[in-house]
């Protein structure tokens, strides 16, 4: 069972921002943004390859309701999921990271070398 599954069936506690049936949102344990939780669908999908639309209209509704309840749909935030190992995907099941809180910056490519991907 993945970390997250784990999460969701309460065996590994975290600080949950938001939960309905279908969905969990929580603090991420090591923040990039003031404001950074992760938003997880309740079934295990291993990665945004393999989700269907039925659970993103869900997702999307859901990460709608967690930026409201923590304040930042109106000044604004990043919605992020990282697929497969280049794209910096760690965990093995479907997260969407809600980042705010602040004015983001996008230098997180730095360490991308975009020479032969054209």
């Amino acid at each position: 069972m993945c970390l997250f599954c784990k999460i969701v069936n309460k065996e590994i506690p975290s600080n949950v921002i938001l939960e309905d049936d279908n969905f969990i949102a929580f603090h991420d344990i090591n923040p990039k943004a003031p404001v950074h939780i992760l938003a997880i669908p309740k079934v295990h999908v291993d990665s945004f390859n393999e989700v269907t639309p039925k659970i993103m209209a869900g997702m999307t509704e859901f990460i709608q309701n967690v930026a409201q309840e923590v304040n930042i749909q109106e000044s604004g935030y990043r919605v992020i999921t990282n697929i497969g190992d280049n794209g910096g995907q760690e965990v093995k099941h479907l997260h969407f990271h809600i980042l705010g809180g602040a004015k983001l910056k996008w230098d997180h490519f730095t360490d991308a070398d975009p020479k032969g991907h054209f």
